[in-house]
């Protein structure tokens, strides 16, 4: 697999926003010298992948476009992202929330837009934990009087 990453993160070439869904976690780089980059680096393999390719439906890829479509800011902005964690979809959301993050952090007065459209408030769902003498979180095993 050849390297997509043929350029440099710095600071005064970035912007930085971690988001988070489920067990995802992702650290994602705004890239302001690359506009046509959009890079996923998965933490499990370490490869690299073309964000489209990664989460395969263009339903996640519009979703995870949905922060730059609110602030107007499609095509002046790359991609860098390296995931760890959960599955394809909830990587997905997570690459969501932290672009809308690292857009707060390029210009505050993105925020109240992407208040509004509920791009900064984290989903705070997480899978419930299994209880002992039970199949699963919340169903219990079949009572049998004999």
């Amino acid at each position: 697999m050849n390297q997509l990453k043929d350029f440099k993160i710095t600071e005064e070439n970035s912007v930085y926003g971690t988001g988070k869904r489920k067990e995802a976690v992702a650290r994602v780089w705004l890239l302001k010298d690359y506009p046509d980059k959009f890079i996923v680096k998965a933490t499990d393999s370490g490869k690299e992948y073309d964000l489209r390719s990664y989460v395969q439906r263009e339903t996640l890829f519009n979703k995870i476009m949905k922060p730059f479509k609110v602030t107007g800011t499609e095509g002046k902005f790359g991609v860098y992202v390296t995931v760890r964690g959960g599955g394809i979809s909830g990587q997905a959301e997570a690459i969501m929330y932290g672009i809308a993050k690292a857009l707060v952090n390029y210009n505050p007065d993105f925020r109240q837009a992407l208040k509004k459209e509920g791009l900064l408030t984290r989903d705070a769902r997480e899978k419930e934990r299994k209880k002992y003498n039970q199949m699963g979180a919340r169903a219990k095993y079949r009572w049998s009087k004999r």
